[in-house]
């Protein structure tokens, strides 16, 4: 990891990860893209890790992919290597065996609005806003696409897509792309317990769960009842089911085994 361009810090079963290129509102350069996707990648073979925090620092969240370093490089191939990066980026996060949460503050645009849409939830500040705002530039945000129409309704996506207009975080909260919405000074405490309050679960049933959320939602409603009938058998026979439904019986908080 990239000490200049992405900060990790652990507590209590939470990873935080901050985007560290403040004086470009945390621009994804492509150095950016691949320094998260290795973190994200130890993250996921780390047993002591239930919960990551993805968070900015300085004035903004995220603001999207770095314009100037591709225009300065203008060839076909590295665009293309760009975009293939942060693409799979985007599926790092929703393979991850745990969850991740994005903590939003200023501005999330484009790739940022990407990175958000993207995460598992998503927490902002009431003073932040929204956008997937090429359409201003000539530059269509199609892969921010893929994220965002999967997490807000079509038309809703649409909007945003063909207008590149910001919305504020009441709005983004209305049309479900973040999950809470509170005061700026409240946002790190909010953040901090429901990581918290995630990380305090078995991170078994965790993975099994995400990872059936995303398998489920993109079948039809018999093949999805037939999958998570099969993955809610498998969850059964892990020792942490077998703890926490023995604890939950003898009322006693459980002694997950993570596995």
């Amino acid at each position: 990891m990239s000490q200049s361009l992405l900060q990790r810090q652990d507590h209590e079963g939470v990873a935080t990860l901050t985007l560290s290129r403040p004086d470009a509102y945390n621009s994804l350069s492509l150095e950016l893209m691949q320094a998260l996707h290795a973190e994200l990648d130890i993250i996921a073979e780390d047993v002591e890790v239930r919960c990551v925090v993805v968070r900015g620092a300085g004035k903004g969240f995220c603001a999207g992919h770095d314009l100037k370093q591709m225009l300065g490089e203008g060839e076909e191939d590295y665009y293309r290597c760009t975009f293939e990066t942060c693409s799979k980026l985007m599926q790092r996060i929703v393979s991850l065996p745990v969850p991740v949460i994005a903590q939003v503050h200023g501005v999330a645009t484009a790739a940022g609005c990407q990175l958000v849409a993207s995460a598992d939830l998503a927490v902002a500040a009431d003073t932040a806003r929204f956008a997937t705002p090429g359409v201003n530039i000539g530059l269509f945000c199609s892969t921010p696409m893929v994220a965002l129409s999967r997490a807000v309704q079509p038309k809703h996506a649409m909007e945003l897509l063909l207008t590149g207009e910001l919305i504020n975080a009441q709005r983004a909260f209305d049309i479900g792309l973040i999950n809470q919405q509170v005061a700026e000074e409240e946002l790190d405490q909010t953040v901090n317990a429901l990581a918290s309050k995630i990380a305090s679960k078995s991170r078994k049933a965790l993975q099994i769960g995400k990872q059936a959320f995303y398998r489920q939602r993109e079948m039809p409603l018999a093949d999805a009842y037939a999958l998570c009938s099969e993955v809610m058998v498998g969850n059964m026979l892990t020792d942490d089911a077998q703890e926490g439904i023995d604890a939950f019986i003898n009322k006693r908080k459980p002694q997950w085994k993570h596995r």
